[in-house]
């Protein structure tokens, strides 16, 4: 389960979260950590043990709160993400938090602090060495048997790839849950991740069945019968308090009181990293029964969470929850264009792909605005474009062209990565964000590129200019050279990053040039009156 915790993790991606990573989850992680060991001190433990049950209570399920995500679709929301970036810090954070429960050791219990310290420089030298074997090797590996095209070889090597990487932390004494973990964030920036991904799937709900199997045989029955006050008292004191702090710090960074509270009830179980944590713990810090005990706890939260989500939703209503009643959902789809995001800019693409009888699929995640369309004649369907699964129930591989029309660059980013890998064939034809985001799309090989503002923002000068008095010809000629000197300046900046990167980018004549944003229009085209859409009003 741990390598598909792992594929979730892309590091390029979470990097844009860097702020809610560490910001976030440095204040959450901290101000829970201090309330759970307050918890544990009022049961009357020493404060060694307090601190490592409650260090351990405060890692969160990563595979419990994803499928949660997964299930109702949040991975890819703001609430989502910002899950997500906390689970990752909590993965992380069982490294240093190793370290420390092997300081808290008895003297004599370890050899010496020379021991200590050598232990610890040997897992972080496997970590170091797994990270860089991954980042240098795996790509080669998986070209090489790309070239074979059997997908069973592929499956095979990304599994040996992941048992390795599983047996090189335990002999480092670190986890193979650990090991897992990292191997599955490596396979993540891998060109073939996608192709692993889709490998996989077919096993995803085996593996997570096997997970949770593996969770309740780790609970003995015999010692919650022997302690079943102390376990249920520990159970809900300490599930009560990390939700309680969960909730004060998502309200305290401005989060709205459904999603602090949504937060505060999928965060608040225990993790199968805390198995990790207590087990490096044995024998030196805690004894066999509290080790016994704190086991069970963790696993009766765990198995908590999904009963706590589901009375949640039905007894509460979120603002923004949305029906799909009557909404068309993207399955089996076939079109010679399929269009993403029906926003502003997506409403007037199609509109000219329409009036010239082109085939065109259009999906979107807005279901408000979906319903909205649908009363003006549009027929959109819902689907999340930055999924593969969607992609393909849209008709993507027989795509013709593939126009991204979305308003959010993460996203963008990820649909581009998807057709770039999944539909190569298909002209991929793109919103550009901004500036910034139109250099990153170019060194992705793009067909086309449209900077969302620029077009307008001339034609609004030119109108500015018009109604000032400059003669029609002169507005022309000063539109002009503004194209020219922007693009000459696009293109420079390519240059340079080329340069800086080391690398020459080389583009295929079979494709437009990608490094032009920019279209000249004729200069007796007239834009279309975004306010005839009327309808459907949303940001995207």
């Amino acid at each position: 389960m741990s390598i598909i915790i792992g594929l979730e993790m892309r590091p390029t991606h979470l990097w844009s979260l860097r702020r809610e990573i560490f910001g976030l989850g440095t204040l959450q992680i901290c101000l829970a950590a201090l309330a759970l060991t307050g918890v544990g001190l009022a049961f009357g433990f020493p404060w060694q043990v307090t601190f490592v049950g409650g260090a351990g209570f405060v890692l969160t399920s990563t595979a419990i709160v994803m499928q949660l995500l997964g299930d109702r679709g949040d991975i890819s929301q703001p609430r989502g993400q910002k899950i997500i970036a906390i689970l990752l810090f909590e993965d992380l954070l069982i490294v240093p938090l190793l370290a420390i429960v092997a300081f808290l050791s008895p003297i004599q219990v370890v050899e010496s602090t020379a021991d200590r310290l050598q232990g610890i420089g040997i897992a972080i030298a496997a970590i170091v060495g797994l990270i860089v074997a991954g980042y240098w090797l795996l790509n080669p590996l998986f070209r090489l048997l790309a070239a074979a095209k059997a997908r069973e070889v592929m499956t095979a090597a990304a599994l040996l790839v992941v048992l390795g990487a599983a047996l090189l932390m335990q002999v480092s004494g670190l986890s193979m849950a650990m090991g897992a973990f990292l191997a599955g964030v490596l396979l993540s920036e891998s060109t073939f991740r996608h192709q692993i991904e889709a490998d996989i799937e077919p096993f995803r709900g085996i593996l997570l069945g096997l997970f949770f199997l593996g969770v309740g045989m780790s609970l003995d029955l015999s010692v919650v019968a022997n302690n079943w006050q102390l376990i249920i008292g520990g159970v809900i004191a300490l599930m009560v308090v990390k939700s309680l702090v969960i909730y004060i710090v998502a309200r305290l960074t401005k989060t709205n009181h459904y999603d602090a509270l949504d937060r505060a009830l999928v965060m608040a179980q225990g993790g199968e990293f805390a198995f990790v944590l207590f087990a490096a713990a044995g024998a030196k810090v805690i004894d066999a029964t509290v080790q016994s005990n704190m086991t069970a706890i963790v696993v009766i939260s765990m198995v908590l969470t999904p009963i706590i989500g589901i009375l949640f939703k039905r007894f509460t209503i979120s603002k923004d929850e949305q029906s799909l009643e009557g909404v068309r959902i993207a399955e089996g789809l076939s079109g010679s264009v399929l269009l993403i995001g029906f926003g502003r800019f997506g409403q007037v693409t199609s509109q000219l792909l329409l009036a010239r009888g082109v085939d065109v699929t259009i999906i979107d995640s807005n279901i408000n605005m979906i319903q909205s369309a649908e009363r003006f004649g549009f027929k959109i369907y819902y689907g999340d474009g930055a999924r593969l699964d969607i992609l393909h129930a849209s008709g993507a591989e027989t795509a013709e062209a593939i126009v991204v029309c979305v308003d959010d660059k993460d996203t963008t980013n990820k649909i581009v990565d998807l057709v770039q890998d999944e539909f190569p064939l298909a002209k991929l034809m793109v919103r550009s964000y901004d500036r910034e985001h139109s250099l990153h799309l170019v060194k992705q090989n793009v067909d086309f590129i449209m900077r969302e503002t620029f077009e307008s923002a001339m034609g609004f000068g030119e109108a500015v200019l018009k109604q000032l008095g400059v003669d029609e010809h002169d507005v022309a000629e000063i539109s002009e050279n503004i194209r020219e000197r922007d693009q000459e300046r696009f293109e420079t900046e390519i240059a340079a990053d080329d340069v800086n990167a080391g690398v020459g980018m080389q583009y295929t004549q079979s494709k437009p040039r990608p490094t032009a944003p920019l279209v000249k229009p004729k200069q007796d085209s007239k834009l279309l009156n975004e306010s005839e859409l009327d309808p459907p009003k949303q940001n995207n």
